[in-house]
Order: structure tokens, then sequence, then C-alpha cells
């Protein structure tokens, strides 16, 4: 059977069968989007694909680095961090590549703790997408620094003075390609292999910074899809002795990373929503009132997308990152671009997004707010013509500057509890403020020279 094709739990165990394996790969994606998992029997396998399997919520009550939460209320002490049930996807079956016929399957929090699994949230805003008729599909593509480092030799230097796979900014360079083309190679063979086709692959402006698009589909696989590039992409860079940072902004010299997410939407019959051929910009009323809904929501809901204290440092002036909620038609200095690509890709490029985002909770973001728009018939006004940097806009279209306040305009949005639920707005704002906290308690290497000797 090609895995491919495995769609049912009986496909799942045929493939299992037919290779012979004696344990398969399962994993989840926390709240950071980083994948949690383990290698499971095939006994094990098999009886959770029919009954689910319990998973240590402490997954749900820790950070990227494994520090507990201390202001959470789904897990934690009080609750002695139980297990969660799960249950396995079938049909997100994927080779892993560098394992030897090795098979990966992720997995999907239920019960109780499905209110706050990003890929159950996800799942809800598409659900609320299928009640008012439309099918939403997606992509992402992301910008990643690439580092001839390993996880040793960055601890040692302290993350200081990082050596890139290549120096420069060489933007689209064949030189740059065809040189490390054995790398390019690999990934996009493994990236074919894993079901996550790439689109294009090509040099960013940086050193050692590529850019990937990955091929668009249905916006639930766009999201597994995203989420798996990236881990794998750094499992592919640190198996060559590199390293790959998706880190919104890794430093002051060079542009951030953005992780741009692109959104349409089809009727049930499969054609465009987003399209109309008559109307300015051929843009369908529906595309206009999911723009305005983006636009309106954005500042609500940023914490969704910019979800490190790094992200913020990343969204300044003159670095191809919005700092405002606004949009226009193929302008890429706004937050949200129209892109008219006819009948077939008319779409909404959200580039607020960095490539820091967690894929689930960033496209329900998009995807819902979008929804939201549509529902209430949220007009954008007019589209920013020329550069969106020298535009003053009301104070209403202000972004949150910091991670703390974006979390508590996610935790006092009504509309957010609407589209996503009051458990999952609760326990993912706690989790930023969490995060914020976690950075006041750090002294940079900015302080220590601004004031150790003259203060």
């Amino acid at each position: 059977m090609d895995v491919n094709a495995v769609r049912t739990a009986a496909d799942a165990r045929a493939l299992v069968e037919a290779r012979g394996l004696t344990h398969v790969k399962v994993g989840v994606f926390d709240a950071d989007g980083v994948m949690r998992g383990k290698y499971m029997s095939r006994e094990k396998f098999f009886s959770a694909l029919d009954k689910g399997f319990g998973f240590c919520d402490v997954v749900l009550g820790w950070d990227s680095n494994d520090q507990l939460y201390d202001n959470v209320s789904f897990t934690g002490w009080h609750t002695a961090y139980p297990d969660a049930m799960a249950r396995i996807v079938p049909s997100t079956c994927r080779d892993v590549p560098f394992e030897d016929g090795m098979l990966l399957f992720i997995a999907e929090f239920e019960g109780a703790a499905e209110a706050i699994c990003p890929r159950g949230v996800l799942r809800r805003v598409l659900k609320r997408a299928a009640g008012s008729g439309y099918k939403v599909n997606a992509s992402a593509e992301f910008e990643f620094f690439v580092f001839d480092e390993t996880p040793d030799s960055v601890r040692a230097k302290g993350y200081r003075n990082l050596k890139n796979i290549t120096p420069g900014f060489f933007g689209y360079s064949m030189l740059r390609s065809s040189v490390h083309a054995d790398f390019y190679a690999e990934l996009m063979a493994m990236c074919e292999r894993m079901r996550m086709p790439l689109e294009g692959l090509h040099t960013e402006t940086g050193p050692g910074v590529l850019e990937a698009a990955i091929a668009y589909d249905e916006a639930l696989e766009s999201a597994d899809r995203a989420a798996l590039f990236k881990t794998f992409t750094k499992v592919l860079a640190q198996k060559r002795g590199w390293m790959a940072s998706f880190m919104a902004k890794w430093s002051k010299d060079w542009p951030g990373q953005s992780g741009h997410l692109h959104v349409s939407l089809a009727g049930q019959d499969g054609r465009s929503v987003f399209h109309d051929a008559a109307a300015p910009h051929t843009m369908s009323q529906e595309q206009r009132w999911f723009v305005g809904g983006q636009q309106a929501l954005m500042p609500d809901l940023l914490a969704m997308i910019a979800c490190t204290v790094n992200s913020y440092t990343r969204l300044i002036p003159g670095f191809w990152a919005p700092t405002d909620a606004s949009w226009g038609v193929e302008n890429r200095t706004c937050a949200l671009r129209v892109i008219q690509g006819g009948p077939k890709s008319q779409r909404v490029e959200y580039r607020i997004a960095a490539a820091d985002i967690n894929p689930y909770i960033a496209l329900a973001c998009a995807i819902g707010s979008g929804l939201w728009g549509i529902e209430n018939r949220i007009d954008p006004g007019e589209p920013i013509v020329g550069n969106a940097y020298e535009v003053k806009f009301p104070s209403e279209r202000a972004l949150p500057r910091t991670l703390y306040e974006a979390a508590e305009r996610l935790e006092a949005s009504a509309p957010a509890r609407d589209l996503f639920g009051d458990a999952f707005v609760e326990h993912y704002a706690a989790t930023r403020k969490w995060e914020e906290r976690e950075f006041r308690k750090a002294i940079t290497d900015w302080e220590m020279a601004r004031y150790f000797e003259i203060i």
C-alpha cells in the first residue's frame, strides 16, 4: 500500500503489517508548535487506533523549554498531570525518510483536552466554515536561517558569533543554491516523500537564509504540512551537522523570518468564493468581508500569530513586516495582501505571521477572523496604495507592541471566545503571559553593555 493512500485505521494496520514494523512514531503538537512524541509498539498502536491512548497532559502544561506553567487551570500540580486521551489520525501517515521504513502518525487530543489542542482549535474553525458552505484551502511559506553549527556549539558559544552556512545578502542567488545543491535536493526530496511538496525554494536576503513555499491543499492538511516541515527541516539540517532556525528574528542586523499564510475559500462546488471578475481588484463581496474581519480582529488576535517575545522584534518599520492592521492589493508593506490570482488562485496573504508560528493556531486565527468578517459583513475600507509604513492609521488599527499586551487583548476579546472557545482563549492567553514573564527574568546583552559600568 502507498503511504499516501492511508485513510482509515484498517489501512494503517495493513501498511504497518506489510512493512513488518515492530514500532511506529506517533506525535502531537503543543501550544508552541513543538512536536512531542514517542515510538509506540505495533500492538499498542493497533489498540490506540481503536480506543485512543493516554498522553501525559504535561505537554499542555509546559512551555517550549519544558518549564511548568504556574498560571493555567487545565493541568498542573493541582491536577497531578494525568494522562489526556488522544486519537491517532490515520490519514496523517508519513514515511520518515531517515529511518528505514519507519512510519509517522500525527495524533490530536480528545475529550476535555480537545478544547485547548492546537489541531483541535483549527478543526473547529474549519467546521464553522463548512457549516457556512465553504471549503478552505491554505498554504504556508517559511523563511529560515541555516547555520554551520550544532546544538552543542551554539550553547558553547552562548548563541553569539554564530556561523551561517553562507555569508552576505544573496537573495534569489543561483550561485548560493547551486553551490549547496545537495542540501536543496535533500530538502526537496524529503518534502516530497513526507507529502509536503515545495512549490518553490530559494535563497532570501541574508547569510544562509532560505525561503520555502509549501504547496497548497485543504487547510488542515496544510497545517500538518507546515508543522511537519518546521520539525523535519531541523532534523535534516542537524543530521548534516548544521542547524535551521525559525525564530522570528535572530539578529538585529538582518530582516526577520516570515511565515506568511495564504488562504482562499471555495464553495461546495469547488469554485472560488473570492474571485469576481467584474468587481474592483476582482474581489468578491465575500473576500472583502473576509479581509475586513481579518483586519478588524488582528489587534485582538495578534498573540495567536506573534506568539513569542521575539516575534515583536520583527514588527518594526522597514523590515518587510507590517506594524498596523492594514490591507492592500499586491502590496507587501501591508499586513494583509490580496493577490489577484484569477478564478483558481484569488487569495489573501496573511503577512503579519513570522516563521515562529504554530501553524494550527495561526491558521485558525487567519481563517476564523475572516469567517467572522463574512458573518458580520465587515467592510475593510479602501486598500492602502504605496508605503503602508507612511500611513497614519486610526488607533483601532494599532497592533499590540508586546506579547503580554497581545495576550491581554486576546483574553478580553468576545469574538475570540466565540470563534475559538473560552477554554482555549483562557489557556492560550495564560501561556503567552507566562512566556513574557519568563523573558522578564533575563538580563540581556544590551542591558549589560548599556548599564554595567556607566549607571
